[in-house]
């Protein structure tokens, strides 16, 4: 019996390479597990920095496009300003173009009235002095508010400026030339209000 508990030499060796295989085991299944899970984490590093460069790029997006929306708008409310001040600006300079249109029959007037009263009748004189004076003082008036009269006489016809009643061979003038104004025009601010209407040379055929 006793010689049965004891173990024998070469059991007791086949129990200790069991053993030292078994260590050697337990040691690799350790590093595989541990390099399985530095490997695990290093990818999970690399998703997490790698969705921090997307999110970096996609506010760095986000604000160009909130730059550029911000300077459209910004330009677009200079645009309509810069409009505004010139529909004021339009506004304040013709603002008197249809109180003018009613002035100038007041003028047309009062020239027929200094052409009718020509003469040298003391009483007719004094009288034309009076509606010369008045006239002259009205268009001194107008003028202070930009209103100029278009008097054509010798110039060259301009159509910007000028209506053509009727054309006359005249060899005396060069042709296109302006030889008689029926009625004067008047511009405001630059503008036309009314052409002056006129008579035009022509060539003598």
């Amino acid at each position: 019996m006793a010689e049965q508990d004891q173990k024998s030499p070469a059991a007791e060796y086949a129990a200790e390479q069991a053993n030292h295989r078994a260590e050697e085991a337990a040691a690799s299944a350790n590093s595989n597990a541990n390099v399985q899970e530095q490997g695990a984490n290093g990818a999970s590093e690399a998703e997490s920095e790698l969705s921090l460069e997307d999110m970096v790029a996609q506010l760095q997006d986000d604000v160009t496009a909130a730059r550029d929306a911000a300077l459209r708008a910004q330009a677009d409310a200079q645009n309509v300003k810069r409009r505004a001040e010139q529909d004021i600006e339009r506004a304040r300079k013709y603002a008197l173009e249809g109180f003018t249109r009613e002035l100038l029959p007041v003028v047309d007037n009062l020239e027929r009235a200094l052409e009718a009263a020509a003469g040298d009748d003391p009483v007719i004189k004094s009288i034309a002095e009076g509606v010369d004076l008045t006239l002259k003082s009205f268009l001194d008036a107008m003028k202070k508010f930009h209103i100029d009269v278009v008097d054509p006489q010798g110039e060259p016809f301009d159509p910007n400026l000028h209506q053509a009643m009727s054309t006359v061979e005249n060899s005396e003038v060069e042709p296109n030339t302006v030889i008689a104004v029926m009625q004067k025009g008047y511009t405001l601010n630059g503008r036309l209000v009314r052409p002056a209407m006129v008579m035009v040379s022509k060539a003598a055929g």
